[in-house]
């Protein structure tokens, strides 16, 4: 059955969101606790590669999103020993990390190139969900990773905003030695939102290689990882706006793919070089980034007060 355009851009936009989404969500656990992490994009990678390697010799996606949550999480830990433990530059410590996972995915992937994973998250249609007129086809019709980015999404808008943990949590990311005094341990929450946060982008890096186009390539991510380090920004530290955020992010992308598919439905799109559409996400970034520096200018747009700064209990 044939779906309207707009249907069909809506639902592309959030499988195209999806890893974003994931990654997005770690950036926001590891930004609450005051850890600012670029090593995004080369949690992401590795979190690809070795998802896809465990699949392949296990035959079990789902063994493979545990190794990629599993590598993702000890990325994040060596970033969290460097920052938290030895108070090292936050900044140098994530592109570090993202330098290392690049090479190290590229090393561990190089004897997987072209091979086919046997094992793929495929969509699962919701019975009676996905007969929904317009939402149903949009929604429902998704592999099982998709709507787990949903559940993250509500799961952690209740971590951070209703639960004693999540007070814990923006307490340690706005004022780290006023939550040491209330018996808070500050350097044991930071340890373990930077690693679960590492964990989710790994899953965003898995769903590339398990899901979006189930393959190993280099460098997969092509700049994923960064865009969901702005993508945080432009959601103000919120799970629920970034997910609106990375579905638009996604839709953007999602164009450059679409456009040869979409051309018959509206011939206008042929005139567009595919080349510019790919491009449109990373312009977004910069617009998004340029707007909301400007806008810190007049406001306190919700960064955490202690984002990017080592604690040093010893100097409280």
């Amino acid at each position: 059955m044939n779906e309207p355009l707009v249907v069909i851009l809506l639902a592309t936009a959030i499988t195209s969101g999806t890893p974003l989404l994931f990654a997005a969500l770690g950036e926001i656990l590891s930004e609450r606790v005051g850890i600012l992490n670029l090593g995004v994009e080369g949690m992401m990678l590795v979190g690809a590669v070795s998802g896809y390697i465990v699949t392949v010799h296990t035959h079990n996606h789902w063994m493979g999103i545990l190794a990629a949550m599993a590598a993702g999480g000890l990325m994040a830990a060596i970033h969290a020993f460097l920052a938290v433990t030895l108070r090292a530059n936050q900044v140098v410590s994530g592109l570090a990390l993202t330098i290392f996972g690049t090479g190290l995915s590229s090393f561990l992937g190089k004897p997987y190139i072209g091979q086919p994973v046997p094992d793929v998250f495929k969509p699962v249609v919701i019975p009676g969900l996905s007969k929904i007129p317009f939402l149903g086809p949009i929604l429902f019709r998704h592999d099982a990773l998709v709507y787990l980015s949903f559940l993250s999404v509500a799961v952690l808008w209740v971590l951070i905003f209703h639960t004693r943990w999540g007070l814990n949590m923006r307490a340690v990311g706005e004022n780290p030695a006023a939550a040491d005094s209330m018996g808070i341990p500050v350097y044991l929450t930071r340890y373990i939102y930077v690693i679960i946060g590492g964990m989710l982008a790994g899953i965003g890096g898995a769903y590339l290689s398990l899901a979006y186009a189930p393959s190993w390539i280099e460098n997969m991510t092509v700049g994923r990882g960064w865009i969901a380090v702005a993508l945080v920004i432009f959601a103000v530290w919120h799970p629920g706006k970034a997910l609106i955020g990375a579905y638009i992010f996604g839709g953007v992308d999602s164009l450059g793919f679409r456009i040869q598919a979409l051309g018959e439905q509206a011939p206008f799109l042929k005139t567009i070089s595919p080349f510019f559409l790919q491009m449109l996400p990373y312009v977004m970034t910069i617009i998004v980034l340029i707007f909301i520096t400007s806008e810190t200018k007049k406001r306190r747009v919700g960064t955490p007060a202690a984002l990017g700064l080592p604690y040093n209990r010893e100097e409280r």
